[in-house]
């Protein structure tokens, strides 16, 4: 195995890094005025878990991150390099968020990671694995201070 841009455990397809292509640059255009790219990137069966939800459907998937959307100021992601092993995907990241009602709108750092399935063009199984204290609790006025304080004693 050698170290290239793209770590690709599998058989190469086009289909799957063309697909990781378009998954990257929805995810820094979403926007909550604009769900209509995401049939361009994820199967009209696609099943979505993160720490919050698990919907199934792009009919499900486009009222989550709609709902999802409605406050975010912005929110852009840094990827980094995708192991790739045939149709399965991990590709890591950090989200970059301002969102009405988190700090204030000022910047979130969030770190995690997507595990997907693409097939034929589309992806048609997501799970986002990420802190969901780093996103919310430790940046709630009061619980915010009180969850840093214990994950500072704890490490």
């Amino acid at each position: 195995m050698s170290t290239a841009s793209i770590i690709d455990m599998g058989n190469r397809s086009s289909s799957v890094h063309e697909t990781l292509g378009r998954f990257r640059q929805l995810f820094n255009t979403l926007c909550a005025g604009d769900m209509g790219e995401l049939g361009s990137v994820y199967s009209d069966d696609v099943h979505f878990t993160d720490p919050f939800a698990s919907v199934r459907g792009i009919d499900e998937l486009t009222e989550y991150f709609t709902g999802a959307y409605a406050n975010v100021i912005s929110c852009s992601f840094d990827f980094g390099e995708p192991v790739i092993n045939g149709e399965d995907v991990c590709i890591p990241w950090v989200m970059h968020l301002k969102h009405k009602r988190i700090r204030k709108g000022r910047p979130v750092r969030v770190d995690g990671i997507s595990q997907l399935v693409i097939r034929k063009g589309h992806v048609t199984s997501h799970r986002d694995y990420f802190d969901a204290g780093q996103l919310l609790y430790e940046n709630l006025p009061v619980m915010g201070g009180v969850i840093r304080w214990i994950r500072s004693q704890a490490g």
